[in-house]
C-alpha cells in the first residue's frame, strides 16, 4: 500500500513537473528592427521571447538577414518587420522563411508621411525621401507607436488566441507609457519658439517627428541616408538656413556626411548633439522612450529658451 502511496505521488509531481513546463513554454517572436523587439516585449509580457535580427548599433538602411538567419526562425511563430518599404528585402524573405512563421509588417496600416509635406523647401534634383517619398521612419510618432502596440498586440493573439486578454491589457499599459511620453516631450517642445521649430538634420527621418510636434525638416541627406549630394543641394541648404535663420544643425548617430560640415563652415550655424535617428543605438536607443528622451532633450537643449530636463 506504502509503494502504491508513493508511485500515484511521484507521478502527481511528474505531471507537475510537466504541466509547469508546458505554462512556461513561451511564443518565439523575432523582429527586424530593435525597436520592434522592445514595443514586441512590451506587448507580449513574459507569454514571449523575443529576439531582433538587426542588432543594436547596426544599419538599418543596410541590413538583409543572413540565410543562416532565417535558417533559424524554424521554431518562430511571429516575424515583424517595420513596412513602409524599410525592408526592401522583404518580397524575397517571404520566399525563403520556414513553413509557419507569420510575417506582419506592423507600419502597414500606419498613415504615411512624405517629407516634401513636412519640409522647408521642395528640392528640384532627384533625392530619395523614401518609397513613393514615403519617410519610412514611423517610430519618431508616439501616435504611430501606439497604432503599432495595437498591430502587435492582435498578431501575438492571433499567434497565441490563449494570451490574448494578457496581450490587450500589455498593450493598453504600454500605451499609457507612450502616451505621458508625447506629453512630456510636448511640453518641453514648448519652450522652442514656433518661428525656430526648423529641424535640420543629416538625412530625411524626422517627417513623423515634425508632423506631429509642428517642426519643418531640412534634411541634408535623403531618407536612406544616402551620400551622393550635389554642390547645388548644398548651395540649397545654406541659403536656406541663412533665410530662416536656422538656429542649429543636427548630426545623427549613424549618419554624420561630409557635406553637414561645410554646412556649418560656411553657415557659423550652432552644431546639436547627434539625434538618434533610425532606433538602433545601443542601450536605451534602441527603445522608443530612451529615443525619444534623448532627441527632444537634445533638440531643446539646443532650439529651446530654457534647458530641457530629463
Amino acid at each position: 500500500m506504502k509503494h502504491g502511496i508513493f508511485s500515484i505521488t511521484l507521478l502527481a509531481v511528474l505531471l507537475s513537473g510537466t504541466f509547469t513546463a508546458a505554462a512556461v513554454e513561451r511564443l518565439k517572436v523575432a523582429t527586424l528592427h530593435p525597436l520592434l523587439a522592445d514595443l514586441a516585449a512590451q506587448a507580449g509580457g513574459e507569454r514571449v521571447e523575443v529576439k531582433s535580427l538587426l542588432k543594436p548599433g547596426a544599419e538599418a538602411h543596410r541590413f538583409e538577414p543572413a540565410a543562416a538567419e532565417v535558417a533559424s526562425l524554424k521554431q518562430t511563430k511571429l516575424l515583424l518587420a517595420c513596412g513602409k518599404g524599410l525592408e526592401n528585402y522583404l518580397g524575397k524573405l517571404r520566399d525563403t522563411l520556414p513553413a509557419g512563421v507569420l510575417l506582419v509588417e506592423v507600419g502597414k496600416t500606419i498613415p504615411s508621411i512624405k517629407m516634401e509635406d513636412v519640409c522647408l523647401h521642395d528640392h528640384d534634383h532627384d533625392h530619395d525621401h523614401g518609397k513613393d517619398g514615403v519617410d519610412p521612419h514611423w517610430w519618431h510618432s508616439a501616435d504611430a507607436v501606439s497604432r503599432a502596440l495595437d498591430v502587435i498586440g492582435e498578431a501575438l493573439a492571433k499567434a497565441d488566441p490563449a494570451g490574448e486578454a494578457v496581450y490587450e491589457a500589455n498593450v493598453e499599459a504600454a500605451q499609457k507609457k507612450v502616451a505621458a511620453v508625447k506629453s512630456w516631450a510636448k511640453e518641453q517642445i514648448s519652450t522652442i519658439p514656433k518661428g525656430d521649430r526648423k529641424l535640420v538634420t543629416a538625412h530625411a527621418a524626422f517627417g513623423y517627428f515634425c508632423k506631429e510636434y509642428g517642426f519643418k525638416a531640412l534634411p541634408v541627406l535623403g531618407s536612406a541616408g544616402e551620400a551622393d549630394e550635389s554642390p547645388q543641394h548644398v548651395a540649397e541648404i545654406i541659403k536656406t538656413i541663412r533665410e530662416m535663420k536656422i538656429r542649429a544643425v543636427f548630426p545623427e548617430d549613424q549618419a554624420n556626411p561630409k557635406v553637414l560640415k561645410e554646412i556649418v563652415r560656411e553657415t557659423g550655424v550652432k552644431v546639436g548633439a547627434d539625434l538618434i535617428a533610425d532606433g538602433t543605438s545601443p542601450g536605451a536607443g534602441s527603445t522608443f522612450e530612451g529615443m525619444m528622451r534623448h532627441n527632444v532633450t537634445e533638440i531643446v537643449k539646443a532650439l529651446g529658451v530654457t534647458p530641457a530636463k530629463k
